[in-house]
């Protein structure tokens, strides 16, 4: 798709569904709430913070009963989410759909959440999936909607798919105007977006310009952000200097070449990770949100959809657990860090507040740290065994090239695999007995940008406690670009 290239990623997540301002009064906020954390913050936490900080809508990726209670009359409105793994049962079965339906929305819009969206699916089309769900996202999408009306919600529930933005291309060209749907899939996309159309709900599109720059090392870099592009793209008299707008109108170009050219567009998911790649960084993520945010603040949109863009930021927190197959910038994707903690500056205009109002009562676990000893050695057979037995059982994705921690020294990187294990396993003693190699401390052995962090007390993580124990051998699964880090510095 040339610099419209954009592509998106999956995970446990929740919406930011941007700062649109009409006549001077924001209509909606919202942010993705992923939960693939081994350390999750308690859903109360969570939705007093979302409050805090004026966020108005949220966007989950499954229909978990205890978020969805807290989320109870607390004024902000809701996408719940259809795993795709659930996609076959519910093409296959009227009767899944309506229990479905009756388990994850009606009873929680009776009990008074605000629920207005049942996403069903999650990227199911993305062309990695080699057409997995080709067969059942429709017949799914039709017997929730059906069950929706069933149950008497459809008035206030509307059905959507979050899709990738690759659904859609330029046939190799940069300009929008000649984005139509991706062919293997047109004849399925006509038939989605017809049926979102008479049932007057929405098609959701995630769009990520990081992905872009993270896939191509010849893509401009300021085309990904909003401001600092001077080549300007001219399409016939259109004129675009970012990506995100050339990325949406190839949407609606391609909607409007099906006869759809009215269709309401979401941005489900787009945002800009801090960590696990050379353009994975803070001011990076600071200067896209931002960006993002001001861009759309003055109901500008785009240069084919004028008027309020309606987008949910990717994502409130990191996730420490997520899969890292698409790249280790999976796990921080978020404003806050998995504590609760803002990032950076970043004002989204719903509050007073010039930046994020971060979690409050959060418990953190004691001031102490798990190192590699100051009397093992280098040399010990033992060192690349045990970093890849921590790495992949814990959170290695802030060492590497050009990450937070790419300029610790090689006793710095074993320390820091070594903390990550034993934070994630609750501090617990027998997660730092790595065999004559580590020791607890408490001198905070963080170094500039580098952060060695304390975990948070959490009581969904309990059952790690279970399985922590004596590292004696190594796992399996082994981090390959970290072991062999390890080794070519031992060289």
């Amino acid at each position: 798709m040339g610099l419209l290239k954009a592509v998106g990623f999956r995970g446990l997540t929740v919406a930011l569904f941007f700062f649109n301002l009409l006549v001077g009064l924001a209509v909606g906020i919202g942010v993705n709430w992923g939960t693939q954390l081994t350390h999750p913050l308690p859903p109360a936490t969570v939705v007093k913070m979302l409050k805090d900080n004026g966020i108005q809508k949220v966007k989950l990726f499954d229909a978990d009963s205890s978020i969805l209670n807290a989320l109870s009359k607390s004024g902000i409105q809701v996408m719940v989410g259809i795993p795709n793994e659930m996609l076959y049962a519910l093409a296959n079965s009227v009767q899944a759909a309506e229990n479905w339906v009756s388990k994850n929305v009606s009873s929680h819009v009776s009990n008074g959440v605000d629920i207005r969206y049942a996403a069903v699916g999650n990227e199911p089309l993305l062309s990695t999936y080699n057409g997995t769900f080709l067969p059942t996202i429709f017949p799914a999408l039709q017997n929730v909607q059906s069950a929706l009306i069933k149950a008497g919600v459809s008035n206030q529930v509307k059905v959507t798919i979050p899709l990738n933005a690759d659904v859609y291309d330029s046939s190799g060209s940069d300009m929008p105007s000649n984005g139509d749907f991706r062919p293997d899939t047109k004849d399925l996309m006509v038939e989605i977006v017809k049926f979102l159309s008479d049932n007057g709900a929405a098609f959701t599109v995630n769009i990520y310009p990081f992905i872009s720059l993270y896939n191509d090392a010849n893509f401009p870099a300021d085309y990904a952000f909003f401001n600092g592009y001077s080549s300007s793209i001219n399409d016939n008299g259109k004129i675009y200097n970012n990506v995100f707008d050339a990325n949406h109108d190839t949407l609606v170009w391609a909607l409007q070449k099906n006869g759809f050219g009215n269709l309401s567009i979401i941005v489900g998911e787009i945002g800009w990770p801090t960590d696990g790649d050379r353009n994975a960084n803070l001011q990076y993520a600071q200067r896209f949100n931002q960006g993002f945010m001001s861009h759309i603040k003055n109901n500008a949109g785009t240069p084919m959809r004028p008027g309020p863009v309606d987008a949910y930021l990717f994502s409130l927190v990191d996730e420490d657990a997520k899969s890292i197959q698409p790249g280790n910038f999976e796990r921080h994707w978020g404003l806050l860090y998995l504590d609760g903690t803002p990032k950076y500056q970043l004002s989204l205009g719903t509050t007073s507040s010039n930046g994020l109002v971060a979690a409050s009562g959060v418990q953190y676990l004691d001031k102490k740290w798990c190192v590699m000893s100051p009397s093992a050695s280098l040399d010990d057979p033992q060192v690349a065994l045990s970093v890849s037995y921590a790495c992949a059982n814990a959170d290695c994705t802030s060492l590497g090239y050009g990450t937070s921690c790419g300029n610790l020294d090689i006793r710095g990187n074993i320390s820091y695999a070594f903390n990550s294990y034993y934070q994630i396993n609750n501090q617990l003693d027998t997660a730092c007995k790595f065999p004559n190699l580590s020791v607890i401390t408490t001198s905070d052995p963080s170094s500039g940008d580098c952060k060695f962090r304390i975990m948070i007390r959490s009581s969904s993580s309990s059952a790690l406690n279970a399985g922590a124990g004596s590292v004696e051998k190594p796992s399996c699964l082994i981090m390959f670009v970290l072991v062999s880090l390890l080794v070519f510095t031992l060289l």
